[in-house]
């Protein structure tokens, strides 16, 4: 199947998402002839990266320098790692007219991305998703940030990237759990957009990364959150907008910060924050009993957790959920469902509702 290409439309800001079979060899044509005009750049990956695709790290290593990150996983993204980025970039004479290209999952994106966006007040960035997670979801758009102990990705700053290229065949490097961790922003945007492809993926499950039908499935997630994004682009849509792209995250990310970073991958803690986000949705009306059970069927036959492995304490939950970036005026903002492929963003959502969405996904008094 030949590789497609979905155009995040943002005027003279626009960019191609490249996603088929090799087109990573497009990214490294791309950073050949940066090189070939002089333009100093150098790449951002992840110690399980450089493992899994030597040759490929190798081939990029020959057009500029690479900074292995000091650790996999959502500790990467803090303070220290991106000041490490900064020196590296400064050590081999990046300039403004360089670019930095990321070749990892999630973390890596937001870690070299938000390193990008804030050396020399912004140079150019070049996403090369490696894991599911990272093609349907974090690559495009722009959001890029590191996270604090009080929370995820409470410091960032949107800085597009210049071109993604999403390479369907470096899926197959994936351990299992890491490709199912993905398969919950895939279902995300099923959810809030097309409940058509929420049916897919029920009559398809488990989806893997050899199945005749991933292309079109990230491709069809990519114009989702393309479609979002240009409409949307800094999530500053009173309603609706871009935030709709937040549905399970208010939860999923509380989780993260009070499990510690680590314990749970964060499309893990996603899904378990979609089966919060459905029983909300139920209890208040926004869709019914068996469609959240709809919700939770699909996470389980996707390989994904639907309640917390280990009960978490529910005001530590509460505590990190009120610090969440997405809070205004004091009041925690919530996404739910409008029944199956449509959603809405409410900020009118009684604190015990939530407490009761949190217990129903193994949180404890």
């Amino acid at each position: 199947m030949p590789a497609e290409t979905v155009t995040v439309e943002l005027g003279s800001r626009s960019y191609p998402v490249r996603i088929g079979a090799g087109v990573r060899r497009e990214a490294l044509a791309a950073a050949k002839a940066r090189a070939d005009a002089g333009r100093r750049c150098a790449a951002v990956t992840s110690p399980a990266v450089a493992r899994a695709m030597p040759d490929l790290l190798a081939e990029l290593g020959r057009l500029m320098p690479v900074l292995v990150t000091a650790r996999d996983g959502e500790t990467a993204k803090s303070a220290e790692e991106v000041a490490r980025c900064w020196d590296f970039l400064a050590g081999n004479g990046v300039a403004r007219d360089g670019a930095v290209f990321a070749l990892g999952g999630g973390v890596v994106g937001d870690l070299a991305g938000f390193a990008a966006a804030s050396y020399q007040r912004g140079v150019e960035f070049v996403q090369m998703p490696t894991t599911l997670l990272a093609m349907v979801d974090s690559s495009v758009g722009g959001k890029t940030g590191v996270n604090l102990a009080a929370g995820k990705n409470l410091v960032g700053a949107f800085h597009q990237p210049a071109a993604v290229f999403a390479d369907t065949e470096l899926l197959g490097t994936l351990p299992k759990r890491e490709f199912a961790a993905g398969m919950a922003e895939v279902i995300k945007h099923g959810l809030i957009a097309d409940a058509g492809l929420f049916g897919l993926l029920e009559q398809n499950a488990p989806l893997s990364w050899k199945h005749p039908l991933l292309p079109a499935v990230v491709r069809r997630c990519v114009e989702i959150k393309a479609a979002v994004v240009a409409g949307d682009e800094r999530e500053t849509s009173a309603q609706g907008g871009r935030a709709l792209l937040n549905l399970g995250h208010t939860f999923g990310h509380a989780v993260e910060a009070t499990a510690g970073y680590g314990a749970y991958l964060h499309g893990e803690a996603v899904a378990i924050g979609l089966a919060m986000a459905a029983s909300l949705s139920a209890e208040l009306g926004r869709c019914t009993a068996a469609q959240a059970e709809q919700v939770r069927a699909a996470l389980t036959a996707h390989g994904l957790p639907e309640r917390l492995r280990e009960p978490l304490p529910l005001d530590r939950l509460l505590a990190a959920m009120r610090r969440d970036k997405k809070v205004r005026g004091g009041r925690m903002h919530f996404v739910l469902l409008e029944g199956i492929g449509g959603a809405a963003t409410s900020d009118n959502v009684a604190e015990d509702s939530a407490v009761r969405a949190l217990l129903s996904g193994g949180a404890t008094r």
